[in-house]
């Protein structure tokens, strides 16, 4: 009792409690009371990855090409590794820090990436705020524009693609894209735009995120439309 009452009186709790970052030494994060080095993968150097709250080396992923590595290594010589210039990050990527920052093809509204068959009309993207699910009135309006251009399609089908920006862990991302996209299905079908039941949701989490400030954070917290 002594003890809650001095913590509630203003005293910091002892190293490595911790109730929040600046009660743990310099690049560390309090992660259930505690301080650790990591809170995920991103907290750690290139090449190294978050364990049981430690950065420790990562063993290389073998590889046969770049798309076989996680989205900010290159394959190098039979190997996954961080980068060391910015020809290893694709065309127009750039390597910073140890890390691919590369760029991504816009795909077309209305168009697929791997099958462009374009539907009657363009579908616009919906988007969100940041770490929510809910529908804001700019998203509902957008989808009320969707759902009178998904009318139009007879029948032909759409699919979902939910999308997040790069901060948080890549589980939480993946199931919040899940939860935007589900968000985005549920209206539709609610507007009488189910297209008989063709609608497909992807989860994409922040695999295809590009922005690095706010404003392009803003841009990758979306749900894109694809035929």
């Amino acid at each position: 009792m002594m003890m809650s009452l001095v913590w509630l009186a203003g005293c910091p709790p002892k190293y490595p409690a911790c109730s929040n970052d600046k009660d743990c030494h310099p690049n560390e994060y309090c992660v259930n009371q505690q301080c650790q080095q990591c809170r995920d993968d991103k907290d750690c150097a290139a090449g190294e990855s978050c364990n049981k709250g430690r950065c420790e080396k990562s063993a290389p992923k073998p590889c046969g090409g770049d798309s076989d590595c996680p989205a900010d290594q290159s394959c190098v010589d039979g190997v996954c590794k961080p980068c060391v210039s910015d020809n290893q990050c694709g065309e127009g990527g750039k390597c910073q820090g140890g890390r691919c920052k590369r760029v991504v093809a816009p795909v077309k509204l209305g168009e697929t990436e791997t099958n462009p068959n374009p539907g009657p009309c363009a579908l616009e993207p919906v988007y969100f705020d940041f770490n929510e699910s809910a529908l804001s009135t700019e998203a509902t309006s957008a989808i009320e524009r969707d759902a009178d251009c998904i009318k139009k399609a007879n029948g032909k089908s759409v699919t979902l693609v939910g999308r997040t920006d790069p901060r948080g862990t890549e589980e939480y991302n993946l199931a919040l894209s899940d939860k935007r996209a589900q968000a985005v299905k549920d209206r539709l079908s609610r507007l009488g735009a189910d297209n008989g039941g063709h609608f497909r949701v992807v989860p994409k989490g922040e695999l295809e995120a590009t922005g690095t400030d706010e404003s392009g954070w803003a841009k990758d917290r979306r749900v894109d439309f694809q035929w």
